[in-house]
């Protein structure tokens, strides 16, 4: 599944790899190295002009992390909508629910990979 990435949205995911919000600290340490499930997560993947918070090509599932920013945003639809069109899952979170609530959110991820794979 691997596609050609342009070494500035490299650079550009590079640097939102450095410089993640606490919620995606935080659920990226809950994901990382195959803990939940032994899935393999990536974060802020560059993927058809899009940076994806967290996604697994296992179970074609892409989770967010999403700040008030995302509240009401069209671009979110198209973005979803182009992704689930090629089959994958998205699931998004708030960052205070990530906060507040990590095991409810592994947890929700966890029955969505299992409704994939």
């Amino acid at each position: 599944m691997r596609q050609p990435v342009t070494p500035s949205r490299r650079g550009f995911a590079r640097s939102m790899r450095a410089d993640a919000t606490k919620a995606e600290n935080i659920l990226w340490q809950a994901l990382r190295n195959r803990q939940l499930d032994r899935l393999k997560f990536k974060r802020q993947v560059p993927l058809d002009g899009y940076i994806l918070d967290l996604a697994c090509f296992e179970v074609k599932l892409i989770v967010e992390v999403d700040g008030s920013q995302h509240a009401d945003s069209q671009q979110d639809g198209v973005r979803d909508r182009h992704f689930e069109g090629q089959g994958f899952g998205i699931l998004r979170f708030w960052n205070d629910e990530v906060e507040k609530n990590i095991d409810a959110v592994c947890l929700a991820v966890r029955q969505a990979a299992k409704g994939r794979g």
